[in-house]
Protein backbone atom coordinates (compact mmCIF):
# COMPACT_ATOMS: atom_id res chain seq x y z
CA UNK A 1 0.00 0.00 0.00
CA UNK A 2 1.10 3.45 -0.80
CA UNK A 3 2.60 5.51 2.20
CA UNK A 4 0.67 8.57 1.95
CA UNK A 5 -2.64 9.14 4.45
CA UNK A 6 -5.40 6.33 3.73
CA UNK A 7 -8.02 8.43 5.43
CA UNK A 8 -10.13 10.52 3.30
CA UNK A 9 -12.23 13.49 4.46
CA UNK A 10 -15.03 11.73 4.10
CA UNK A 11 -13.87 8.94 6.30
CA UNK A 12 -12.50 11.73 9.30
CA UNK A 13 -15.98 13.07 8.41
CA UNK A 14 -17.73 10.11 9.63
CA UNK A 15 -15.10 9.02 12.19
CA UNK A 16 -16.20 12.47 14.29
CA UNK A 17 -20.50 11.85 13.74
CA UNK A 18 -19.61 8.50 14.95
CA UNK A 19 -17.29 9.38 18.12
CA UNK A 20 -19.85 12.77 18.43
CA UNK A 21 -23.46 10.07 18.98
CA UNK A 22 -23.37 8.75 22.39
CA UNK A 23 -23.91 5.00 22.50
CA UNK A 24 -23.31 3.69 26.42
CA UNK A 25 -23.30 0.22 26.81
CA UNK A 26 -26.76 -1.20 26.38
CA UNK A 27 -28.32 1.39 24.48
CA UNK A 28 -25.88 0.92 21.15
CA UNK A 29 -28.59 1.20 18.63
CA UNK A 30 -27.89 4.61 17.38
CA UNK A 31 -24.37 4.36 16.42
CA UNK A 32 -24.69 1.10 15.37
CA UNK A 33 -27.27 2.39 12.70
CA UNK A 34 -24.37 4.94 12.32
CA UNK A 35 -21.95 2.42 11.40
CA UNK A 36 -23.87 0.24 9.26
CA UNK A 37 -24.87 3.46 6.83
CA UNK A 38 -21.13 4.13 6.44
CA UNK A 39 -20.35 0.51 5.97
CA UNK A 40 -23.10 -0.70 3.48
CA UNK A 41 -21.57 0.42 0.21
CA UNK A 42 -18.35 -2.33 1.48
CA UNK A 43 -20.35 -4.99 2.33
CA UNK A 44 -22.78 -8.22 0.62
CA UNK A 45 -25.21 -7.96 3.61
CA UNK A 46 -25.08 -7.61 7.17
CA UNK A 47 -26.09 -9.45 10.62
CA UNK A 48 -27.37 -8.37 13.66
CA UNK A 49 -28.93 -9.80 16.81
CA UNK A 50 -30.92 -9.43 19.66
CA UNK A 51 -29.09 -7.22 21.88
CA UNK A 52 -27.84 -4.99 19.27
CA UNK A 53 -24.03 -6.21 17.84
CA UNK A 54 -24.10 -5.61 14.12
CA UNK A 55 -21.96 -7.97 11.42
CA UNK A 56 -21.21 -6.56 7.48
CA UNK A 57 -20.31 -9.25 5.62
CA UNK A 58 -18.35 -10.12 2.38
CA UNK A 59 -18.80 -13.37 0.74
CA UNK A 60 -21.12 -14.45 3.09
CA UNK A 61 -21.46 -18.13 1.34
CA UNK A 62 -17.82 -18.93 1.50
CA UNK A 63 -16.71 -22.09 3.66
CA UNK A 64 -14.40 -20.40 6.03
CA UNK A 65 -14.76 -17.22 8.29
CA UNK A 66 -12.67 -14.72 9.34
CA UNK A 67 -13.92 -11.89 12.07
CA UNK A 68 -12.26 -8.39 12.24
CA UNK A 69 -14.25 -6.78 15.47
CA UNK A 70 -14.18 -3.69 17.54
CA UNK A 71 -17.10 -2.96 20.37
CA UNK A 72 -19.79 -0.43 20.12
CA UNK A 73 -20.40 0.59 23.52
CA UNK A 74 -19.18 3.44 25.48
CA UNK A 75 -18.85 3.65 29.41
CA UNK A 76 -21.55 5.68 31.13
CA UNK A 77 -23.61 6.37 34.05
CA UNK A 78 -27.27 5.05 35.46
CA UNK A 79 -29.38 7.09 37.22
CA UNK A 80 -29.59 5.43 40.91
CA UNK A 81 -31.62 7.71 43.39
CA UNK A 82 -33.56 11.21 43.30
CA UNK A 83 -33.51 12.94 46.61
CA UNK A 84 -36.43 14.49 47.85
CA UNK A 85 -34.49 18.26 47.17
CA UNK A 86 -34.13 16.79 43.41
CA UNK A 87 -30.63 15.74 43.19
CA UNK A 88 -29.43 12.42 41.35
CA UNK A 89 -26.62 9.81 42.72
CA UNK A 90 -25.41 7.17 40.18
CA UNK A 91 -24.70 3.72 39.64
CA UNK A 92 -21.32 2.98 37.13
CA UNK A 93 -22.48 0.95 33.47
CA UNK A 94 -19.02 0.08 32.54
CA UNK A 95 -15.53 1.38 33.92
CA UNK A 96 -16.66 4.95 34.58
CA UNK A 97 -14.42 6.89 36.54
CA UNK A 98 -15.57 8.84 39.46
CA UNK A 99 -12.50 11.02 39.80
CA UNK A 100 -12.93 12.89 36.38
CA UNK A 101 -16.94 13.18 37.55
CA UNK A 102 -16.98 16.25 39.66
CA UNK A 103 -17.54 19.46 37.70
CA UNK A 104 -18.26 17.45 34.16
CA UNK A 105 -21.19 18.18 32.12
CA UNK A 106 -23.43 15.38 31.43
CA UNK A 107 -26.83 14.28 29.22
CA UNK A 108 -29.26 12.36 30.84
CA UNK A 109 -31.21 10.34 28.76
CA UNK A 110 -34.89 9.90 28.50
CA UNK A 111 -37.91 9.30 26.54
CA UNK A 112 -38.81 12.79 26.13
CA UNK A 113 -35.11 13.85 24.91
CA UNK A 114 -31.72 14.60 26.67
CA UNK A 115 -31.94 16.64 30.31
CA UNK A 116 -28.77 18.12 30.79
CA UNK A 117 -26.95 18.34 34.02
CA UNK A 118 -23.76 18.88 35.86
CA UNK A 119 -22.01 17.00 38.15
CA UNK A 120 -21.86 19.40 41.24
CA UNK A 121 -18.99 19.36 44.20
CA UNK A 122 -18.72 21.63 46.86
CA UNK A 123 -16.53 24.83 46.35
CA UNK A 124 -12.52 24.52 47.70
CA UNK A 125 -13.30 27.41 50.03
CA UNK A 126 -16.19 25.21 52.09
CA UNK A 127 -13.65 21.61 51.99
CA UNK A 128 -11.46 20.58 55.22
CA UNK A 129 -8.14 21.34 53.33
CA UNK A 130 -6.34 19.74 56.02
CA UNK A 131 -8.77 16.07 55.09
CA UNK A 132 -10.01 16.60 51.42
CA UNK A 133 -13.12 14.22 51.20
CA UNK A 134 -11.82 12.10 48.17
CA UNK A 135 -14.72 11.27 44.74
CA UNK A 136 -16.54 8.45 45.51
CA UNK A 137 -19.71 6.97 44.22
CA UNK A 138 -21.35 7.39 47.33
CA UNK A 139 -20.66 11.09 47.18
CA UNK A 140 -20.66 12.05 43.32
CA UNK A 141 -24.72 13.44 42.73
CA UNK A 142 -26.28 15.62 39.53
CA UNK A 143 -27.62 18.52 39.34
CA UNK A 144 -30.27 19.26 36.68
CA UNK A 145 -31.18 22.57 38.17
CA UNK A 146 -34.57 20.83 39.67
CA UNK A 147 -35.26 21.43 43.96
CA UNK A 148 -37.78 18.76 43.90
CA UNK A 149 -37.69 14.96 43.27
CA UNK A 150 -41.25 15.90 41.39
CA UNK A 151 -39.42 18.25 38.98
CA UNK A 152 -36.77 16.03 38.15
CA UNK A 153 -39.25 13.43 37.22
CA UNK A 154 -41.34 15.28 35.74
CA UNK A 155 -38.52 16.06 33.17
CA UNK A 156 -38.66 12.57 32.55
CA UNK A 157 -35.32 11.21 34.34
CA UNK A 158 -35.94 7.96 36.46
CA UNK A 159 -34.04 5.27 38.05
CA UNK A 160 -32.58 3.40 35.30
CA UNK A 161 -32.07 6.51 33.00
CA UNK A 162 -28.19 6.26 31.25
CA UNK A 163 -26.13 9.31 31.52
CA UNK A 164 -23.02 10.21 29.02
CA UNK A 165 -20.78 13.05 28.53
CA UNK A 166 -21.34 15.36 25.73
CA UNK A 167 -17.76 16.05 25.17
CA UNK A 168 -16.63 15.71 21.32
CA UNK A 169 -14.33 14.83 18.82
CA UNK A 170 -10.91 17.02 18.35
CA UNK A 171 -7.70 17.12 16.84
CA UNK A 172 -4.81 18.14 18.60
CA UNK A 173 -1.87 19.54 16.92
CA UNK A 174 -2.74 18.05 13.61
CA UNK A 175 -2.75 14.38 14.42
CA UNK A 176 -3.29 13.63 17.82
CA UNK A 177 -7.69 12.27 17.85
CA UNK A 178 -9.08 13.13 21.11
CA UNK A 179 -12.39 12.33 22.07
CA UNK A 180 -14.41 10.19 24.78
CA UNK A 181 -15.62 6.93 23.71
CA UNK A 182 -12.66 6.30 21.38
CA UNK A 183 -12.32 2.80 23.46
CA UNK A 184 -13.54 1.36 21.18
CA UNK A 185 -15.33 3.17 18.76
CA UNK A 186 -12.19 3.61 17.31
CA UNK A 187 -11.96 0.21 16.70
CA UNK A 188 -15.11 -0.01 14.60
CA UNK A 189 -13.85 2.56 12.62
CA UNK A 190 -10.50 1.03 12.04
CA UNK A 191 -12.71 -2.43 10.31
CA UNK A 192 -14.83 -0.32 8.55
CA UNK A 193 -11.78 1.10 6.69
CA UNK A 194 -10.22 -2.18 6.28
CA UNK A 195 -14.01 -2.85 4.35
CA UNK A 196 -13.45 0.34 2.61
CA UNK A 197 -9.99 -0.23 1.31
CA UNK A 198 -11.28 -3.78 0.16
CA UNK A 199 -13.96 -2.68 -1.75
CA UNK A 200 -11.88 0.17 -3.59
CA UNK A 201 -9.16 -1.91 -4.14
CA UNK A 202 -11.04 -4.62 -6.06
CA UNK A 203 -9.53 -7.41 -3.36
CA UNK A 204 -11.58 -10.35 -3.68
CA UNK A 205 -10.96 -12.93 -0.08
CA UNK A 206 -10.88 -16.58 -0.55
CA UNK A 207 -12.87 -16.68 2.78
CA UNK A 208 -16.11 -14.93 4.43
CA UNK A 209 -15.03 -11.83 5.71
CA UNK A 210 -17.39 -11.01 9.20
CA UNK A 211 -16.85 -7.12 10.05
CA UNK A 212 -17.84 -7.59 13.32
CA UNK A 213 -18.91 -4.41 15.97
CA UNK A 214 -19.84 -6.17 18.88
CA UNK A 215 -21.72 -4.38 21.71
CA UNK A 216 -21.35 -4.75 26.08
CA UNK A 217 -17.70 -5.31 26.03
CA UNK A 218 -17.59 -2.30 28.96
CA UNK A 219 -19.53 -5.12 31.01
CA UNK A 220 -17.88 -8.23 30.84
CA UNK A 221 -17.33 -8.93 26.60
CA UNK A 222 -21.07 -10.06 26.60
CA UNK A 223 -21.89 -8.82 22.90
CA UNK A 224 -18.76 -10.74 21.54
CA UNK A 225 -19.67 -14.05 23.78
CA UNK A 226 -23.10 -13.96 21.87
CA UNK A 227 -22.04 -12.89 18.10
CA UNK A 228 -19.03 -15.55 17.80
CA UNK A 229 -21.95 -18.34 18.57
CA UNK A 230 -24.36 -16.74 15.85
CA UNK A 231 -20.77 -16.15 13.20
CA UNK A 232 -19.23 -19.51 14.34
CA UNK A 233 -15.85 -18.20 12.67
CA UNK A 234 -12.60 -19.98 12.01
CA UNK A 235 -10.06 -17.19 13.06
CA UNK A 236 -10.63 -13.79 14.90
CA UNK A 237 -8.58 -10.59 15.12
CA UNK A 238 -9.76 -8.25 17.22
CA UNK A 239 -8.86 -4.62 17.78
CA UNK A 240 -9.11 -2.42 20.93
CA UNK A 241 -7.10 0.38 23.11
CA UNK A 242 -4.48 -0.36 25.50
CA UNK A 243 -2.50 1.74 27.64
CA UNK A 244 0.43 4.85 26.21
CA UNK A 245 2.63 3.61 29.07
CA UNK A 246 4.35 6.99 28.88
CA UNK A 247 1.36 9.09 30.68
CA UNK A 248 2.75 10.21 33.95
CA UNK A 249 2.07 8.09 36.84
CA UNK A 250 1.99 4.88 35.10
CA UNK A 251 4.54 2.37 35.65
CA UNK A 252 6.37 0.55 32.93
CA UNK A 253 7.80 -2.18 35.03
CA UNK A 254 3.47 -2.71 35.68
CA UNK A 255 2.37 -2.08 32.58
CA UNK A 256 4.89 -2.54 29.95
CA UNK A 257 6.77 -0.02 27.59
CA UNK A 258 4.06 1.13 25.21
CA UNK A 259 3.93 4.80 23.45
CA UNK A 260 1.41 6.28 21.00
CA UNK A 261 2.87 7.41 17.27
CA UNK A 262 5.12 4.30 17.88
CA UNK A 263 2.75 1.55 15.98
CA UNK A 264 0.00 -1.12 16.25
CA UNK A 265 0.11 -3.43 19.39
CA UNK A 266 0.56 -6.89 19.11
CA UNK A 267 -0.70 -8.96 22.31
CA UNK A 268 0.96 -11.94 24.00
CA UNK A 269 -1.78 -13.96 25.82
CA UNK A 270 -3.12 -17.12 26.50
CA UNK A 271 -6.06 -16.08 24.61
CA UNK A 272 -3.96 -15.26 21.51
CA UNK A 273 -3.13 -17.99 19.40
CA UNK A 274 0.46 -18.09 18.52
CA UNK A 275 0.38 -19.04 14.73
CA UNK A 276 -2.06 -16.51 13.93
CA UNK A 277 -0.02 -13.37 15.79
CA UNK A 278 3.20 -14.74 14.09
CA UNK A 279 1.29 -13.70 10.83
CA UNK A 280 0.21 -10.48 11.87
CA UNK A 281 3.89 -10.25 12.46
CA UNK A 282 5.08 -11.29 9.92
CA UNK A 283 2.87 -9.50 7.78
CA UNK A 284 3.92 -6.18 9.71
CA UNK A 285 7.77 -6.90 9.26
CA UNK A 286 7.08 -7.50 5.10
CA UNK A 287 5.22 -4.17 5.02
CA UNK A 288 7.46 -2.07 6.98
CA UNK A 289 4.79 -1.85 9.26
CA UNK A 290 5.93 -0.44 12.99
CA UNK A 291 4.64 -2.40 15.81
CA UNK A 292 4.83 -2.94 19.17
CA UNK A 293 4.55 -5.94 21.54
CA UNK A 294 2.78 -5.96 25.20
CA UNK A 295 2.38 -9.57 26.95
CA UNK A 296 -1.01 -9.32 28.72
CA UNK A 297 -0.97 -12.10 31.64
CA UNK A 298 -3.71 -14.01 32.47
CA UNK A 299 -6.30 -12.99 29.69
CA UNK A 300 -6.27 -10.15 27.46
CA UNK A 301 -9.34 -7.88 29.03
CA UNK A 302 -10.74 -7.71 25.70
CA UNK A 303 -13.01 -9.19 23.00
CA UNK A 304 -10.59 -11.41 22.27
CA UNK A 305 -10.97 -13.92 25.31
CA UNK A 306 -14.62 -14.43 24.16
CA UNK A 307 -13.59 -15.79 20.66
CA UNK A 308 -10.67 -17.38 21.66
CA UNK A 309 -12.61 -19.51 24.00
CA UNK A 310 -15.70 -20.18 21.90
CA UNK A 311 -17.06 -22.55 19.99
CA UNK A 312 -14.82 -25.46 20.76
CA UNK A 313 -11.58 -23.04 20.31
CA UNK A 314 -11.29 -20.05 17.34
CA UNK A 315 -7.66 -19.15 16.38
CA UNK A 316 -7.55 -15.31 17.69
CA UNK A 317 -5.68 -12.92 18.01
CA UNK A 318 -5.33 -8.72 19.41
CA UNK A 319 -3.86 -5.49 17.60
CA UNK A 320 -4.40 -2.67 20.29
CA UNK A 321 -4.89 0.50 19.48
CA UNK A 322 -2.10 3.12 22.00
CA UNK A 323 -4.20 5.39 23.88
CA UNK A 324 -3.84 8.07 26.41
CA UNK A 325 -5.82 8.40 29.48
CA UNK A 326 -8.70 5.66 29.32
CA UNK A 327 -12.07 6.24 30.40
CA UNK A 328 -12.04 9.46 30.80
CA UNK A 329 -13.56 12.18 27.93
CA UNK A 330 -10.15 13.36 26.64
CA UNK A 331 -9.17 9.51 25.61
CA UNK A 332 -6.12 10.53 23.07
CA UNK A 333 -4.72 8.76 20.31
CA UNK A 334 -2.21 9.28 17.39
CA UNK A 335 -3.38 9.27 13.35
CA UNK A 336 -0.47 7.50 12.37
CA UNK A 337 -1.12 4.36 14.96
CA UNK A 338 -4.92 4.38 13.67
CA UNK A 339 -3.80 4.48 9.85
CA UNK A 340 -1.26 1.54 10.87
CA UNK A 341 -3.86 -0.80 12.41
CA UNK A 342 -6.13 -0.43 9.43
CA UNK A 343 -2.86 -1.13 6.94
CA UNK A 344 -1.70 -4.28 9.47
CA UNK A 345 -5.41 -5.59 9.84
CA UNK A 346 -5.85 -5.26 6.08
CA UNK A 347 -2.54 -6.54 4.77
CA UNK A 348 -2.80 -9.90 7.34
CA UNK A 349 -6.33 -10.39 5.43
CA UNK A 350 -4.35 -10.74 2.31
CA UNK A 351 -1.56 -12.86 3.73
CA UNK A 352 -4.57 -15.28 3.87
CA UNK A 353 -4.02 -16.16 0.64
CA UNK A 354 -6.06 -19.30 0.39
CA UNK A 355 -8.45 -21.80 2.05
CA UNK A 356 -5.04 -24.16 2.79
CA UNK A 357 -4.17 -20.93 4.84
CA UNK A 358 -6.91 -22.20 7.59
CA UNK A 359 -5.19 -25.41 8.35
CA UNK A 360 -1.87 -23.60 9.21
CA UNK A 361 -3.89 -22.04 12.43
CA UNK A 362 -4.72 -25.48 13.39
Amino acid sequence: MSTQSILKDSSIAFLEKYLNNASPTGFEAEGQKLWMDYLRPYVDTFITDTYGSAVGVINPDAKYKVVIEGHADEISWYVNYITDNGLIYVIRNGGSDHQIAPSKRVNIHTKNGIVKGVFGWPAIHTRNRGKEEPTRIDNLFIDIGASTKEEVEKLGVHVGCVITYPDEFMILNENKFVCRAIDNRMGGFMIAEVARLLKENNKTLPFGLYITNSVQEEVGLRGAEMITKTINPNVAIVTDVCHDTTTPMIDKKIEGDLQMGKGPVIAYAPAVQNKLRDLIIDTAQSKEIPFQRHASSRVTGTDTDAFAYSNGGVASALISLPLRYMHTTVEMVHRDDVENVIKLIYETLLNIKNEETFSYFK
